[in-house]
């Protein structure tokens, strides 16, 4: 049993938890400020002002670079992992968004002009993120960090 306590005392844990669940929060209020409509799927979906996985892998690198020091193994493997979800977030992912918004629109004007209902299929299109949401995740990510700096330790 004393894993299980180990686990949700961990601060680390904690940390990047906490950034994620700020960030899909604010993400559910600033899709609600300017759709005027509240979707609760904002609060585990993916896409979106700011971004969950940009605040959580800085929020962990960044405690841990405060924790056991920039020159640390932990800092070095965490920091380097952040890019790589930060990255991906605007490369990879932000296509896969491109191109799911595309399909959407070909295969309704495909069902338009050939007056036939295809097979439903929509492509999510909350995928990936702009810099400015990774930014806006990263900035979220270190502010949280920082709190928690003083609060845990």
């Amino acid at each position: 049993m004393s894993w299980l306590i180990e686990l949700i005392t961990n601060p680390f844990l904690i940390t990047g938890i906490s950034s994620w669940f700020f960030a899909q929060v604010l993400k559910t209020i600033i899709y609600l400020v300017i759709n005027k409509k509240l979707d609760m799927t904002r609060m585990f979906g993916d896409g979106g002002m700011p971004s969950g996985h940009s605040a959580t892998v800085t929020s962990i690198a960044f405690l841990i670079g405060l924790v056991h020091g920039p020159g640390s193994v932990e800092f070095a493997v965490s920091f380097i992992l952040a890019i790589i979800v930060c990255h991906d977030a605007t490369g990879v992912r932000r296509e896969t968004e491109k191109q799911a918004y595309l399909i959407n629109e070909l295969v309704k004007a495909f069902e338009e002009l050939a007056e036939e209902k295809l097979p439903e299929v929509k492509l999510k299109k909350f995928v990936g993120h702009t810099p400015i949401q990774v930014l806006a995740g990263i900035t979220l990510g270190i502010v949280n960090a920082i709190v928690m700096y003083f609060v845990l330790f």
